[in-house]
């Protein structure tokens, strides 16, 4: 009897400290209207007090650059948590670090194109404060990704980062700093005169709605181009099918899946330097033909793409333009919703401990009449229709790009919130309604071009 009581005693201790737990550690979904909130109210003054654009003092001129982003050691592979942070052992092809730089001398900004699964939060960290090193600062910076889940990992600390690009090794973090600057650095001295042209077509037959079959795609591949007196030109690709042509098993091999094919293609017959970002990607898979390898199928998809690019690029009409717009709306967003049920989600501090707390941005670069809205997320191809309304509105031609430096998770339309997917059950972090609040922001941005 003495040992029944003492096994009570013990269970009845479990059980309350187990209750205890859950009541700090969980909490019901926030579903306040976003409106109502103090971070929507926060973020929208933000937007209004933006301030306007230098005046353009020359035409725009540009350069560009490619730097080496392979490292001399084995990372993670960053993409699949099922990889369970394996290294990667053996170099596929080579990633890239690929900037522009832009100047109309009174405008300076430095596009980013990384070949890596995002531009990770620990890196834009320290690029806010090493910029001033070369000259620049974050709010003249708009980064982007290829999201290859095939890249290198290792750039993430805490248990959530670790889950999907490995252990932390404080090494990548300075080995993707320090390329970056130094591409910049690179891009700056090619500095010279450009015309400015921008061209799109569809290929709905290379995308899919991954979370509703039948919800929407954005299948527009959107191409801008930058064309010196010399007659050389850099060519920015989007394009909003996911890069994971290569499946989670295959954590090996370094690779830049499809883009980087393409990209190697594009370069190769058309001799100009071109980079490539994702487009909205949040909900938009690469339709494939699955081959007898995954590196059949790249080349199969590289190859579709390449041949639909190609016979668009000799009727590209470029011009002389002088308009160089950047602006950084710096993100509030509701306190962590990360579910672990339907309707109950864990408590903020307890996913900041295991995630992290980094700030994010929305941004927006005119080059031209191009406007480029970068997103800290993936971000859905479903909401594209509506920022594509307010850009007609104004008579720009619009490039959505996720992975803009910081990273919330997935942003996908509202009406898909209680669905049970990856997209929206697994990977929505901040609740309810942030697929209106990103595209009023958004559409605020382009407004205030």
């Amino acid at each position: 009897m003495k040992y029944l009581r003492i096994f009570f005693k013990v269970l009845l201790g479990l059980v309350a400290a187990i209750l205890l737990f859950l009541a700090v550690s969980l909490a019901p979904v926030d579903d306040q209207p976003y409106r109502k909130t103090d971070y929507y109210r926060y973020t929208r003054q933000q937007l209004l007090d933006l301030a306007p654009p230098p005046n353009p003092q020359t035409g725009l001129r540009a350069g560009w650059a490619k730097t080496n982003l392979t490292p001399s050691f084995t990372t993670p592979t960053g993409g699949y948590g099922a990889r369970k942070g394996q290294h990667w052992t053996t170099v596929s092809d080579s990633i890239y670090v690929r900037t522009i730089v832009l100047s109309n001398g009174g405008t300076k900004v430095a596009i980013i194109a990384l070949d890596l699964l995002i531009t990770p939060p620990t890196v834009t960290e320290q690029l806010k404060k090493r910029l001033p090193e070369i000259g620049f600062q974050w709010d003249q910076v708009f980064t982007g990704a290829i999201h290859s889940h095939n890249s290198l990992g290792g750039w993430a600390p805490g248990l959530v980062g670790e889950l999907f690009a490995g252990d932390f090794d404080q090494r990548v973090v300075d080995h993707i700093t320090d390329t970056i600057l130094k591409s910049i650095v690179l891009a700056e001295k090619q500095l010279a005169p450009v015309e400015v042209g921008f061209s799109q077509f569809d290929a709905p037959d290379l995308v899919y709605n991954r979370m509703n079959q039948e919800g929407k795609v954005d299948a527009n591949v959107r191409l801008l181009k930058l064309k010196k007196k010399t007659g050389e030109s850099a060519l920015l690709c989007t394009f909003g099918a996911h890069a994971t042509i290569f499946r989670a098993a295959d954590y090996q091999y370094l690779s830049r899946d499809y883009p980087g094919a393409l990209v190697d293609r594009l370069e190769k017959q058309t001799g100009s330097f071109v980079a490539f970002m994702a487009g909205s990607v949040g909900s938009t898979g690469s339709k494939t033909t699955p081959g007898k390898d995954e590196f059949a199928t790249i080349r199969t998809y590289a190859d579709t793409l390449t041949a639909r690019i190609l016979p668009t690029l000799p009727q590209f009409k470029t011009q002389p333009d002088s308009t160089l717009e950047i602006l950084t709306l710096p993100l509030q967003l509701r306190e962590p919703q990360a579910r672990v049920i339907e309707d109950w989600r864990v408590r903020g501090w307890l996913f900041h401990s295991v995630y992290g707390d980094y700030p994010s941005d929305l941004k927006a670069l005119r080059i031209g009449q191009t406007v480029l809205l970068g997103t800290p997320c993936d971000f859905s191809g479903e909401l594209v229709a509506e920022l594509r309304q307010e850009a007609d509105r104004k008579g720009f031609q619009l490039m959505v790009t996720s992975f803009n430096g910081g990273y919330v998770g997935y942003i996908t339309p509202d009406q898909y919130y209680h669905k049970n997917s990856y997209e929206t059950m697994t990977m929505n972090w901040f609740g309810p309604e942030n697929g209106a609040y990103f595209v009023e922001m958004m559409k605020g941005l382009v407004d205030r071009l």
